[in-house]
């Protein structure tokens, strides 16, 4: 257990003693972070609840001739991506660095455009990182490149951000539920977004999933078909969405896509009365929420400056994720997959 441990306090010491970041400055230790987080994601050996599903699927893309058969599967950008590091010689480690590459990027990324970026990266780390990233690896790109369109938004990039979406949507066709986020680009030109999203979202939708919608409604619905923890990841949910739906003055004064988060809160706490119809769908679609556990916790401390010391803030919620972290690492069903912690590097 030593690593997670020793990754996550070289998160949690700048998240409790830095200031407000201004964005831009930092650039250098952001860079060294980043790419030690891409090593210890990307080259992790037999770490991860389904690290022989993805080896066979490894295998798998190797008997693949054509590459336009590639498009016949479920999510073409992930069969695609094995295949390429087959057809050049890799092992399913270059897979998992391209795709924790792609993770950690967008995370890294994320995190900068917040008041307290090391807090968003601390809060990220014992689930989005170490359980997402290392245990669903299609998902886990689908949720690198969804990040990344969140920063398109706030930068009014719409086409960018349809771009990144689509790339989600292709390593996970569930992210296609994220493309209505589109709707809070605010401006000019609320037609035509209000069109290219429509269009965007049946053209991804008749590519990916038309064919198996059926199939997957009786897999994941009407077979009730359940996922153990997913009430305790929803939970991990609910409390920053109680607290930006409680503080919403603040957060409507101090930041302009308030709703935008209202609604992804909303998202949230609809999760909890869904569990008990099919727990695992509604658990892969809240994974796409875990992003505002960093927005709040990285906000709050500004939020609240007036009320509450921010360093006291800081130092609760690295605290809170660090008994995060303790409890999932010791209590967790499927946590022997993640322990002891292996590195190619290394073996």
């Amino acid at each position: 257990m030593l690593p997670y441990w020793v990754m996550f306090l070289l998160l949690a010491v700048p998240a409790t003693t830095a200031k407000v970041q201004v964005r831009g400055r930092g650039q250098p230790a952001w860079l060294a972070v980043g790419l030690l987080l891409v090593l210890f994601v990307g080259y992790r050996h037999w770490v991860g609840g389904d690290w022989f599903a993805y080896v066979r699927h490894f295998e798998e893309a190797a008997r693949v001739y054509d590459w336009r058969d590639i498009w016949l599967t479920s999510d073409p950008g992930y069969v695609y991506l094995n295949w390429l590091m087959n057809q050049w010689g890799f092992e399913v480690y270059a897979v998992n660095l391209v795709s924790a590459t792609i993770l950690i990027t967008g995370i890294v990324a994320f995190a900068r455009r917040q008041p307290y970026p090391w807090i968003a990266l601390a809060v990220a780390f014992p689930y989005l990182i170490v359980v997402v990233g290392m245990g669903y690896t299609r998902q886990a790109v689908a949720i690198g490149f969804i990040l990344l369109a969140l920063n398109a938004l706030e930068l009014r990039q719409f086409a960018r951000y349809l771009v990144f979406i689509a790339l989600a949507t292709l390593f996970h066709r569930t992210a296609l539920i994220m493309i209505p986020l589109g709707f809070f680009l605010w401006g000019r030109g609320w037609v035509f977004r209000a069109f290219a999203l429509v269009t965007a979202a049946y053209a991804l939708y008749d590519l990916l999933v038309a064919e198996d919608v059926s199939e997957l409604w009786q897999n994941y619905v009407e077979a009730e078909m359940q996922s153990q923890g997913a009430m305790i990841r929803a939970v991990m949910n609910i409390v920053p969405a109680a607290l930006l739906l409680l503080y919403w003055k603040n957060w409507r004064t101090a930041f302009p896509d308030y709703w935008f988060w209202f609604w992804i809160a909303v998202g949230a706490l609809l999760c909890i009365p869904l569990l008990g119809f099919a727990s695992t769908a509604v658990d892969r679609i809240a994974l796409y929420f875990l992003p505002m556990q960093m927005v709040v916790f990285a906000r709050l401390p500004y939020l609240m400056q007036h009320r509450f010391n921010p360093g006291l803030l800081k130092a609760g919620i690295v605290a809170g994720y660090a008994a995060v972290l303790y409890v999932w690492l010791n209590y967790a069903a499927h946590s022997i997959w993640w322990v002891p912690y292996r590195n190619a590097l290394f073996e």
